[in-house]
């Protein structure tokens, strides 16, 4: 997961430290290009080596560190959330722990290389950075605090040689999610303290200044240590208030792995697959008959659906390949069939929300493969349910789209056996029952002809706040492609422009240029 570990950066002001990065720096480096002054350039000490030295003996030597650098940055890849939060919920404090955990870091990228990799890296890495835990409270003069019996963990046999190590991300989550920590930022410290990202990438994501975001997400761990917040599940009193925030996080995740690897430094694809799993861990360990379950189980079907379809996001030479373009032929079955699934087991608790509705759109798309055509009325019904709950811009602009596309000719109505399982799932979530039944009818009338659905769906994206649209991509995208099938090529080129100023990763960024070649042909 392109994480970096920072040396002294949970502190006031947010740096100081050192950073050492196991994900954006090469495996080897030339010597020439190193300074043994950062841990990040020569890992090794390969630059104070004598540049006389026998050439097999240094060949062997830097071997040795490539496979240390690829080591550490597995490690963090797999390993970093879950170290923290195993250190963070024994210690309660997650700055300190996170500086622990980055000493391990780099004390591992100075000791691999010359004594070898662990058999198990993550309990070396563990046992280092309780280590420097320990130091630091003994640097402190606390060594009489209960968080030191806690972190010494008695009994439990956690070793350099016994990799066992609880999973307490979920526990990370939810002390993130408390009411004492202020709404606007639990989503980031979830993003930052479960997942590695750096208050930079985060920072790109929420449209604020890295400083800003790097400030807030000290003040906000130092409101956890302080206030003493508890590390444990909330009780089920607690779960609506709490899994609310904790599955926002989750699909902020996912979104900003799913198409923002430009933003966040290249590293989407472990982060959107880092997502997907919490996704499944929350799902899982949610009593299954708890309400707040059938959200978990809808977020966890909504990314499925959405993975699935990865393979075919971009052509053999990376060009973008919007959804409806998409070949079918090489979406994942087995993966949409878990969604159905997960979607299935959510409709039965008989309580709609947000993501499950989401995740219904998703799999009325995927029907698709099956059918040969989507059912457009049928998502902008979903969508006039999914605003009454949760009227979000995306939502909003989504609805207008399907709107438009129901009078193209090329919807079908969603029926119980129209689609298989994924359509007798949608229409269950979109009728709040776990029995299949038709879709509830959508707040257009399905008899408008073409140009008039065109019409209404341009009526609605005109209705969405200035504010709301000014920097909002998708919005741009979807007016000006129906202005084009309105035949108002010069309107919808303004937009195809204003479109193509907010988009950042090139793929789409080009696709959109060739709609507008498009417009003059």
């Amino acid at each position: 997961m392109g994480l970096w570990f920072r040396r002294g950066a949970a502190h006031a002001g947010g740096g100081g430290g050192r950073a050492v990065s196991v994900a954006t720096m090469p495996a080897r480096r030339e010597p020439a290009s190193q300074s043994v002054a950062d841990v990040n350039a020569d890992p090794a000490g390969l630059a104070a080596t004598d540049t006389g030295a026998d050439p097999a003996w240094r060949a062997a030597a830097e071997a040795g560190a490539d496979h240390a650098w690829r080591a550490a940055e597995a490690a963090a890849r797999d390993s970093y959330g879950r170290l923290l939060a195993y250190l963070a919920y024994r210690w309660r404090d997650i700055a300190a722990a996170e500086d622990a955990l980055a000493e391990a870091f780099a004390a591992a990228l100075n000791t691999w290389p010359k004594t070898g990799v662990p058999d198990a890296p993550d309990a070396w890495l563990m046992t280092a950075a309780r280590r420097n835990l320990l130091q630091m409270a003994r640097h402190r003069k606390v060594e009489s605090d209960p968080a030191i019996t806690l972190l010494l963990g008695e009994g439990e046999g956690l070793t350099e040689e016994a990799p066992v190590i609880p999973d307490e991300r979920l526990k990370l989550l939810f002390v993130c999610a408390h009411p004492a920590i202020a709404p606007e930022l639990r989503t980031a410290l979830m993003l930052q303290t479960v997942l590695g990202l750096q208050a930079r990438q985060i920072a790109a994501a929420f449209l604020v200044a890295p400083s800003a975001m790097a400030q807030r997400l000290v003040r906000a761990k130092g409101k956890i240590r302080d206030a003493g917040l508890r590390f444990e599940e909330p009780e089920a009193r607690d779960l609506p208030e709490r899994v609310g925030a904790v599955l926002e996080a989750i699909y902020a995740a996912y979104g900003l792995g799913w198409d923002g690897a430009s933003v966040i430094g290249g590293t989407a694809p472990d982060l959107a697959q880092e997502a997907l799993y919490l996704a499944q861990l929350l799902r899982h360990l949610l009593p299954s008959d708890a309400p707040a379950s059938a959200e978990a189980a809808g977020l966890a079907a909504l990314l499925l659906f959405c993975e699935s379809r990865k393979a075919a996001r971009y052509g053999a030479e990376g060009a973008f390949v919007p959804l409806h373009e998409q070949d079918t032929a090489l979406w994942d079955q087995r993966m949409m069939g878990a969604a159905n699934q997960a979607l299935w087991q959510a409709a039965q608790l008989g309580s709609p929300g947000r993501f499950q509705l989401e995740a219904a759109i998703q799999s009325a798309h995927c029907a698709r493969a099956a059918t040969g055509h989507v059912p457009w009325d049928g998502i902008a019904a979903l969508y006039g349910e999914l605003i009454k709950l949760a009227p979000t811009i995306g939502a909003l602009v989504g609805q207008a789209v399907a709107v438009a596309e129901a009078g193209s000719g090329r919807a079908e109505e969603m029926q119980p056996g129209s689609g298989g399982t994924g359509s007798r799932v949608t229409a269950a979530v979109a009728t709040g029952q776990a029995d299949a039944g038709p879709a509830a009818s959508g707040p257009f009338d399905a008899g408008l002809d073409a140009a008039s659905s065109v019409d209404a769906g341009l009526g609605l994206l005109e209705r969405i706040a200035d504010a709301a649209i000014a920097s909002y991509q998708p919005y741009w995208v979807a007016k000006a492609y129906l202005l084009a099938k309105r035949g108002e090529a010069a309107a919808a080129r303004e937009c195809y422009m204003r479109a193509i100023g907010l988009t950042v990763l090139p793929a789409q960024k080009a696709y959109l240029l060739r709609q507008v070649a498009a417009l003059a042909a």
